[in-house]
């Protein structure tokens, strides 16, 4: 399963950085899990919304698993973050074709507004950091008020944060709950807030 956490100039780094240690964790005790820091393009350092300067470790994959897209920069509209990258327009064109190819897409705090720009929240279930809910609505989004929102090939969560509990929800979906526990052991972390589940869709016929 190759997983990649996709950087951009200004990105908040809790929000990418928390999900990544949990699934880098994950990576180095499974050989069929792999996972990386990318920018679209891979070349050179990626300035974080606080100053961090983080390398990533290769170009965005043509295909992946799993794709987690962190936020920053939406609430104060600063030119550099998710609220420029979603008017640039790569971005979300990108997180879209990875996900048309049948990649899950996740986000944590804003990064919801750049699955938004990318049209794959369209009168689906998500939630977002609580600053930029209004925006999550007008942009098409049925908002659902809880930590991790996951709707199968999509998955959100709020504020910052949140991306702890939605990278160790991500480990127990698909390896389970005794993977995930083992995890939150040694991170000294419990997961907090509801996860909100899709209901399972009936077959037809």
């Amino acid at each position: 399963m190759r997983c990649e956490v996709l950087l951009y100039p200004g990105f908040d780094e809790l929000d990418a950085l928390a999900p990544w240690e949990v699934l880098s964790r994950l990576a180095g005790a499974r050989d069929d899990f792999d996972a990386a820091l990318v920018s679209l393009d891979g070349a050179g350092a990626v300035r974080a919304a606080y100053g961090t300067l983080v390398e990533p470790q290769r170009a965005l994959s043509e295909r992946v698993d799993l794709l987690v897209v962190p936020g920053g920069g939406w609430n104060d509209r600063a030119a550099q973050g998710a609220w420029a990258e979603a008017r640039r327009g790569d971005v979300p064109a990108a997180v879209r074709a990875r996900h048309e190819d049948g990649a899950l897409v996740a986000s944590v705090c804003t990064g919801a507004m750049l699955l938004a720009a990318a049209g794959l929240l369209d009168g689906r279930p998500a939630v977002t950091h609580h600053g930029a809910i209004d925006d999550l609505r007008a942009a098409g989004a049925r908002v659902v008020r809880a930590r991790v929102v996951d709707d199968g090939d999509i998955v959100t969560a709020g504020g910052v944060t949140s991306g702890l509990d939605l990278a160790l929800h991500l480990v127990e979906r698909h390896f389970g709950a005794e993977a995930a526990l083992s995890h939150e052991r040694e991170l000294e972390y419990e997961r907090r807030g509801t996860v909100w589940r899709a209901p399972a869709r009936l077959p037809v016929g």
